[in-house]
């Protein structure tokens, strides 16, 4: 910035003028540089985020599924359940049904003795 000080361009030399550019040609390569780093580390970082997304939808699938089969898991434990329940009833009904019977025999055969006892 030597050149600049006549205070005018005019005042300028070809010299400086030359060496004008030359500064102004450095700090634009110096600029290109630095926007294409900048540049670059944009692309990475946009790289990496797309990475990530995709395995935070990988895992997210992942949890969806394994939902899915504790759920369908949860369904055959209650069926299951329900007809052990609807086996243990059975069992009781017939139990009962089998005691009354070996009552009501019970009161025909004492019945039965009494009458012939009666009969004697």
């Amino acid at each position: 910035m030597e050149a600049c000080r006549g205070g005018t361009i005019s005042s300028l030399s070809l010299e400086s003028l030359v060496k004008l550019q030359a500064e102004t040609d450095s700090y634009s390569v110096e600029l290109c540089e630095t926007i294409r780093d900048q540049m670059s580390a944009v692309l990475a970082l946009a790289v990496v985020l797309v990475v990530v997304v995709v395995v935070v939808v990988i895992v997210e699938v992942c949890v969806v599924v394994v939902v899915v089969v504790l759920v369908v898991v949860l369904v055959v434990v209650v069926v299951v359940e329900v007809v052990v329940l609807v086996v243990v009833v059975v069992i009781v009904v017939v139990v009962v049904v089998a005691a009354v019977v070996v009552v009501v025999a019970a009161v025909v055969v004492v019945v039965a003795v009494l009458n012939s006892n009666s009969f004697s």
